[in-house]
């Protein structure tokens, strides 16, 4: 469950030559990319599709007619107009055609800022550099205008976890437009594999220059981009929760270095793979549809990347204060940002070492705000895990790490006072103290319950923490659930107590067990609408 990956601005030298710590420094010239062309074919031409044929050109309209660059000459035969699809109710594009617009430049976002440096993808895990420390500037208006999943959890699109996640649209609802992209997405899922390889292989052949805004190593990558494109078209009637979900996008991907100009690439090489593999199934209606669909998405992350430009940075740096390792392998580091951060108890952020850049991951905040402004973490270090082994064995105080913005809607709602049902599992037990301390906070005598689950008595690493603050709060209790001495496990182990149709439900931790929870809580009682989750397929809250 890996956050999305990005750029650095550079392969992770340090010092004085333009490396991790001084991302601002323009190189005099982009250093050129790589250009693999998938085997078997010449480099530049996609196997199967004819030579000079692609898809329609994607490019993202404009916010009023003087903004839109005039497109270039060619075929004016219109085909029929079909019914409009209710993307149109999204309020950001300006327009959805029925057709895929010929090619045009596109306009920059309101409020432009000197773009990211771009460096070459590093052949292998850069060395970590030398002693890093807090750089002594930075502003807003000099970082990288831009549109991680895409928790994908990133570059021209590795998307963030979705805030809040996405429901289903009703099949019988369905716009024309969603049936046919539900439909492509149906004939493309048993070789999803082979779609998101071809997927890339365009995207590096004809924009090489985007590859070094992935990390040298994609086997953690591979998958996020695409899935997090294909998430967001298929909920494409759920106009409400998408455009919160992309506009959350758009503004995560800040920090990635990715520029309005990088989504007609991105767009144009989705398409084209989908054609390829959907092939029996593809038709000029169908890549209209996909047309219209990646133009609205692409568009409303761009608008809110743009306003979002206006009153935050695009990334923090900030200072390990503190390294408190509480069992083998899990640590709370503790950090100090170089500027304020805000957050809301329950929320997450993503995060970047020095020793392995352009990887970033999820992790929730361990506290509520606190008045000196440090921020808690506490992370697990699993096999595997470039990041979180980084964390756990080798950060120390004085390293210096940088945060994305925070996201996730796992939040309280503080003008009710219905009870609090929190299940956290592992790690997943950091958002859940940072909730109680926020209804702490708030003066509020709700009843918050608390099931801690672990598989060990070891794995409860923070249970005195839990148990101090039940002390302290007689609206709270904390139950331990300890998966080798219970009957039963967390979640089943909440169906002992209750009644819980009154309380407001809140799941942490892996995703099999947020997976199950949903399912229990449901079946205790407790409306789908008043369970609070992030994304189970992104977020790290549990290692």
């Amino acid at each position: 469950m890996d956050a999305p990956t990005t750029t650095s601005a550079d392969n992770g030298t340090s010092g004085g030559g333009g490396g991790w710590f001084t991302p601002r420094k323009q190189p005099a010239t982009a250093p050129d990319g790589e250009q693999e062309a998938p085997e078997g074919r010449p480099e530049g031409r996609p196997e199967g599709r004819p030579e000079g044929r692609r898809p329609a050109a994607i490019r993202p309209v404009g916010r009023s007619a003087t903004t839109d660059a005039a497109p270039e000459t060619g075929d004016t035969q219109q085909q029929p107009t079909p019914p409009p699809p209710p993307v149109a109710a999204i309020p950001h594009p300006a327009s959805t055609a029925t057709t895929p617009a010929p090619t045009a430049a596109i306009p920059a976002p309101v409020s432009a800022a000197a773009p990211a440096p771009t460096s070459a993808p590093h052949p292998q895990a850069p060395p970590p550099p030398a002693d890093p420390r807090v750089p002594a500037q930075r502003s807003a208006s000099s970082q990288a205008a831009a549109p991680e999943a895409t928790a994908p959890e990133a570059t021209p699109l590795p998307l963030q976890a979705p805030s809040p996640p996405l429901a289903q649209s009703p099949v019988q609802d369905a716009s024309p437009d969603a049936v046919l992209i539900r439909r492509t997405m149906a004939e493309v899922a048993p070789v999803a594999d082979k779609v998101t390889s071809y997927f890339y292989a365009l995207l590096f052949v004809r924009h090489p220059d985007l590859r070094s805004l992935f990390p040298a190593a994609m086997d953690a990558q591979r998958d996020r981009l695409l899935k997090a494109l294909l998430t967001a078209a298929e909920h494409i009637d759920n106009t409400e929760v998408l455009v919160a979900y992309l506009q959350n996008l758009g503004r995560g991907h800040r920090k990635y270095g990715t520029r309005a100009e990088h989504y007609p690439a991105v767009g144009e090489c989705l398409i084209g793979a989908l054609s390829k593999y959907a092939s029996g199934i593809w038709t000029a209606e169908t890549e209209a549809a996909w047309v219209r669909a990646y133009t609205t998405i692409s568009q409303v992350m761009i608008d809110a990347a743009a306003a979002d430009e206006l009153r935050a940075p695009a990334w923090w740096y900030a200072e390990v204060v503190s390294h408190d390792l509480r069992t083998p392998d899990v640590a709370v580091v503790t950090v100090r940002p170089d500027q304020p951060y805000p957050f809301l108890a329950g929320q997450y952020t993503s995060l970047e070492t020095p020793w392995w850049p352009r990887v970033w991951r999820h992790y929730s905040f361990a506290s509520a705000p606190r008045s000196d402004g440090l921020l808690s973490f506490h992370v697990k270090a699993v096999p595997a895990g470039w990041l979180s082994n980084s964390l756990v064995h080798r950060a120390r105080p004085g390293d210096i790490l940088r945060l994305g913005p925070p996201a996730g809607s796992m939040t309280v709602d503080h003008t009710t006072d219905s009870g609090l049902l929190c299940l956290g599992g592992g790690t997943g037990i950091a958002p859940i103290k940072a909730l109680v301390e926020d209804v702490a906070e708030h003066g509020e005598r709700r009843r918050v319950e608390v099931f801690y689950g672990a598989r060990t008595d070891l794995d409860l690493y923070d249970i005195d923490t839990m148990l101090r603050l039940q002390q302290s709060h007689p609206w709270l209790s904390v139950r331990a659930v300890i998966d080798q001495q219970a009957h039963v496990q967390l979640p089943d182990a909440i169906r002992d107590y209750g009644p819980w149709n009154e309380f407001d439900a809140y799941l942490s931790g892996p995703p099999g067990m947020i997976r199950s929870g949903v399912h229990t809580l449901r079946d205790v009682g407790i409306p789908s609408e008043r369970i609070r989750h992030d994304s189970v397929e992104e977020l790290v809250s549990a290692g």
